[in-house]
């Protein structure tokens, strides 16, 4: 699976939810850094990427929409492939 920028994701998250109609608050507080990301070892202020891509997924683990699963799962590939003993590759 050829992985995508997490920017490029976040971007498809947020178009996802203004599609829908839908600004909940995490969108800003956890997708919203997630935009300024090319790559899991960038960080955003004091935070690096892995913590922020893990904040945004615990956050977005309620969220329904025909490409939740997809956008979620491009995230957990990510974390896997950095850290494949840590993070699970999705099913």
């Amino acid at each position: 699976m050829t992985t995508r920028s997490i920017s490029a994701i976040a971007r498809d998250i947020v178009s996802a939810h203004r599609e829908a109609g839908k600004n909940p608050p995490y969108l800003a507080a956890y997708v919203a850094p997630m935009l300024y990301l090319n790559s899991i070892t960038d960080n955003y202020g004091a935070d690096d990427g892995e913590y922020v891509v893990i904040y945004a997924l615990s956050n977005l683990s309620h969220w329904r929409h025909p490409d939740a699963k997809r956008l979620k799962d491009e995230l957990k590939v990510i974390l896997h492939q950095h850290n494949p003993g840590r993070y699970k590759a999705p099913k």
